[in-house]
């Protein structure tokens, strides 16, 4: 089988399973699913290509992106490559999946990393990684992160749950931190037809209602995918 075969194939099954879920009105079981049938082969899941996302890689590298120990957060972080390329940048690292069969592989591939991973939903995450944290009522401390990564993990979520999971996201921000988001683009008035659902900047605009601005938009065209779709990259910042 040929390359863009093999990834058309890999794909298909991943909607397959997608919807499988879905039609039990389970939205989230499948990653999990997804990775188990992987049983250890990456190849088999789309987007666990075992080195960090090109698209995140190119904007830190043009942008000199450097953690200087500021904590950081990687979002859906499937088998931790983004994670591990943040640690070499001198971030310390958190990531999570709701996945726990994803978390058991990362921990096993970058063992030697002091990188902290964890099982989580996104929508029921620890309290100290959002921001602000509630002490006591009228009381708070500083919760979040310095630097927030999201990679595709926002895209394959139903689109009736796109607006709660950009609030979700954009709360682990810490004041004064920093958020990248990397996801396949569309325009406002385009229809996504299947998974994974692209986002459009109109969408995008809602991490503004959460106190982050816009410093950075980039539209990175996609030259690999055997379903092209240019990519957004997008940096706010919160003040």
């Amino acid at each position: 089988m040929s390359e863009p075969e093999q990834e058309f194939d890999r794909r298909a099954r991943t909607r397959e399973i997608q919807a499988e879920f879905a039609a039990r009105g389970d939205v989230l079981g499948w990653f999990d699913a997804l990775y188990k049938e992987a049983a250890g082969e990456n190849e088999k899941i789309p987007w666990a290509d075992l080195e960090p996302n090109r698209y995140f890689r190119a904007f830190a590298e043009k942008n000199g992106l450097r953690g200087n120990g500021r904590s950081a957060l990687v979002v859906g972080c499937g088998l931790g490559d983004d994670a591990r390329y943040l640690d070499d940048l001198g971030f310390k690292v958190t990531a999570f999946d709701i996945s726990p069969t994803a978390i058991e592989w990362a921990r096993r591939l970058h063992a030697d990393r002091d990188i902290k991973f964890e099982v989580a939903d996104l929508f029921e995450a620890a309290a100290e990684w959002k921001n602000p944290v509630a002490t006591a009522p009228g009381s708070y401390i500083r919760g979040g992160f310095d630097f927030v990564l999201e990679v595709y993990t926002i895209q394959p979520l139903p689109l009736e749950m796109r607006e709660a999971t950009i609030d979700a996201v954009a709360s682990f921000v810490a004041p004064g931190g920093e958020l990248v988001v990397v996801t396949r683009g569309r325009e406002d008035d385009e229809e996504p037809d299947e998974l994974p659902w692209p986002m459009s900047r109109r969408e995008l605009s809602r991490f503004e209602t959460h106190g982050l601005v816009e410093k950075h938009f980039e539209l990175m065209p996609d030259e690999t995918d055997d379903e092209p779709t240019d990519r957004f990259v997008v940096l706010y910042e919160r003040k």
